[in-house]
Order: structure tokens, then sequence, then C-alpha cells
């Protein structure tokens, strides 16, 4: 298959302006059909509850800011969040939102907390505390430790007053820079803006270079209702970025190519991405490679070829 790709990239396509013409026509149209087999929904026109739902269950695998605060009297508070990423590495930016409540409009001790004591950890979750996680989202009182409540290890921060969970692989101590009410209503987030002051990292996800394995790491994410996601070997995959590189595009596909029916979205997009469609020379040989290798793999049974 990848042998008769490369033959139909060989060929010499006449791009006319009729053709370049007939390909933007049928991309419009593809469009078009796609949309009419869409639900389409106004967000002012449904429950927020279900908006909420919607947004969820599509926005996603979000990751989870398992945020560690304090209040006026030292209280220690713990929760997670996941509206929430990093936004920025100079300066260090990461946000979350604990969003007032859908059905009471309460705001979060979390809030209440960082509005009076502008500090946080922001305390990175894996697999092996995900179920001590959750327990933390229990309503538990403003007075109550979620440290204790879910079995977490509390440690002193070297530059702010909350606490970091010890089991938690990655801690980022963050001072409170900003906090953005976006509405008054259930439902409505309030970004708390962090600058990050000191990470701790657990030398126990760390590769031979000092950084982040993403394999040892073991992260978990939120998706929509009770979801969640492990990236783990089975979920992760590796793509190259085209930081330097400039692919030719769909639109520089040979025709045959760009309609097969055989090819999906993700193969064209992988061939879309080389720099120059390969000459009859380098498919030649290949072809020849291929051939090759099949040879010498069957050369002990003859009989096979």
């Amino acid at each position: 298959m990848v042998a008769e790709t490369r033959g139909h990239l060989s060929k010499n396509v006449n791009k006319s302006s009729f053709e370049i013409r007939e390909k933007r026509l049928k991309r419009r149209t593809f469009v078009v059909a796609v949309k009419n087999t869409m639900v389409t929904i106004n967000p002012s026109e449904i429950p927020v509850a279900k908006l909420h739902h919607y947004l969820l269950g599509a926005v996603g695998p979000r990751p989870i800011a398992f945020a560690s605060t304090v209040d006026e009297d030292g209280n220690d508070n713990l929760a997670p969040f996941s509206f929430f990423n990093v936004f920025s590495a100079n300066p260090p930016i990461m946000i979350f939102s604990p969003a007032r409540s859908g059905r009471t409009n309460q705001t979060k001790d979390t809030y209440n907390n960082v509005k009076v004591v502008p500090e946080v950890v922001i305390n990175v979750v894996n697999y092996d505390i995900v179920h001590q996680m959750s327990l933390a989202s229990s309503p538990f009182s403003s007075e109550v430790s979620e440290f204790e409540k879910a079995g977490f290890t509390a440690l002193v921060s070297e530059t702010i007053r909350p606490k970091r969970v010890g089991e938690s692989p990655v801690q980022f101590e963050c001072k409170v820079i900003e906090v953005k009410e976006l509405g008054e209503q259930g439902g409505a987030g309030n970004l708390v803006i962090c600058e990050v002051q000191r990470i701790h990292l657990s030398e126990e996800v760390l590769d031979e270079k000092g950084m982040i394995d993403q394999h040892k790491i073991d992260l978990v994410s939120r998706m929509g209702g009770n979801w969640y996601c492990r990236a783990d070997e089975a979920s992760m995959f590796e793509i190259t970025k085209p930081i330097t590189s400039i692919g030719i595009g769909f639109d520089g596909l040979p025709e045959d190519v760009r309609t097969s029916s055989t090819l999906t979205g993700n193969d064209l997009g992988q061939l879309a991405g080389i720099e120059e469609l390969p000459n009859e020379t380098d498919v030649n040989e290949y072809k020849l490679i291929e051939l090759s290798d099949l040879f010498i793999s069957l050369e002990d049974t003859p009989i096979d070829l």
C-alpha cells in the first residue's frame, strides 16, 4: 500500500485553474453536507445543567488542578478542578476555575480562600491517587481538612502558606496574581490566574536526562459525567510537530490520492505533511528495497514466493 501510494505521488498532476476550482467546490460541498448532519444548539436556549453536560462531554480529556489553599485562619482546603491548564512559560502561568455551583450558586471554598490568601499549590494528579482525589471533592465543611479526610500527606511549602500533597508527583507553588469573575449566576466560572514560584518533582517520574517521562508520570484527566482518562501506553502516541518544516498540504496531493476511498483523513494528513512529492527515482529505489527485504525474509521458504 505504501509503495503503491508513493507511486501515485510520483505522477505528474496537471493542476489547471479549472481543476483547482473543482477541488475547492468539492471541499465546500463536503463541509455543507457534514453540517447538515449535525445538531445545532443555542446555549442561551437550554438549561445550564444541559449546557454544562455538552461542554464537559465535548471538551476533554481535561487536566486536573488539585488545588491546596488556606483560609484567613489557616484552615487547609484541598479540591480538584478540571477547568485548568498552563498558559505561559515566561512568566510561568497556570489558570484554573472554581466555578459557582450550578444548583445553589454558592462559591467554592477554594475561591473564597484565594480571595483572602492569594496563594495556592497546584498538585498534579496521577492514577495512584485518583480515588483519594475524588474523595477530597466531597462537600466537606470549610473547617474540615481534606488532607486528613482523603489520607494525604501535607508537606510544608517553601514560598507560600498552603501545603503540598506529598503523594502528588509534581507540585507547583503559586502566587495568585488575579481572580477574574465571569458571572454571578450558577455555573459561572472564576478564573484564578497563578504564577508559579516553585516546582517540586518526584524523581520517580524523571528520565535519565532529568525530564518528565510521560510513561512514568501516569497522569489522569477528566471527561464528561463520571468518566476519567488515563494517559498510559495504551492511550498515548507521538506525532512530530512541524515546527520548522512546511508540508505540501492536501491541495498538493495528486487528485487520485486525495480522493482515495481507502486512505483516511489521518493517512492523508501524514502524506500531506511531506515537504515535496517523491520523484520517480525515489519511488523505484523504495520498491527495490521493499522487494529485497521480501526476498531475504523468504529465502528459507522459497515456496512462499
